[in-house]
């Protein structure tokens, strides 16, 4: 079921995120519901913060990215094969050089900006079965977890941009809590105005 993206401007965008228990009710129909929800939109990827659920929950594929001509053909393999559930996720390591990458966000639509992340990452979480794993990742990959993991942390990449460029972007911002973009795809936005 497709769900609607939570606009910039909701508080469950700045929570940080619980844990969530083995024995959470309907698990398994939250992370279909979440890819649909994330392929309808033409996202990588999508947090439980995103469609109103304050729980330690992200989903990624980077499918999409494979067809950057500018990889290398095996990170266009690796990319079109990475789908992956991340739930109760902690990063215990970043290393690398921060580099940049042109991010944009469901929740913010028609805003992209460049943010700096970690080339590396060192992440544990259970996948939807409840195992439990350690991965390193690096690269697209790294970035898109790093993205989405700010989610479940309650930080936007808005927030990783300079303050000039923050004031460059504010009308777009109010504008989005005001529901006053037209995403191709199902939204709920704080206030409308007149209602």
């Amino acid at each position: 079921m497709i769900l609607p993206i939570v606009g910039y401007g909701d508080p469950v965008l700045r929570k940080k995120a619980v844990e969530i228990p083995k024995e959470y009710p309907a698990l398994k129909q939250i992370v279909a519901d979440m890819y649909d929800t994330m392929y309808n939109a033409y996202g990588v990827g999508l947090a439980a913060p995103q469609v109103g659920l304050s729980i330690r929950l992200f989903v990624i594929d980077t499918r999409p990215f494979s067809d950057d001509e500018d990889l290398s053909k095996e990170e266009q393999e690796v990319l079109s094969a990475f789908k992956k559930t991340f739930i109760n996720a902690t990063i215990v390591k970043e290393e690398g050089e921060e580099w940049c990458f042109n991010e944009g966000c469901l929740s913010i639509p028609e805003v992209r900006e460049d943010v700096y992340r970690h080339e590396k990452i060192t992440i544990e979480y259970f996948d939807e079965d409840f195992n439990k794993h350690t991965d390193v990742y690096d690269g697209l990959i790294a970035r898109v977890i790093q993205h989405e993991y700010d989610h479940i942390e309650g930080i936007l990449f808005t927030d990783k941009i300079s303050s000039l460029k923050k004031r460059l972007i504010q009308k777009k911002l109010q504008n989005i809590m005001e529901g006053k973009t037209r995403p191709d795809y199902k939204m709920k936005f704080v206030a409308k105005k007149g209602r």
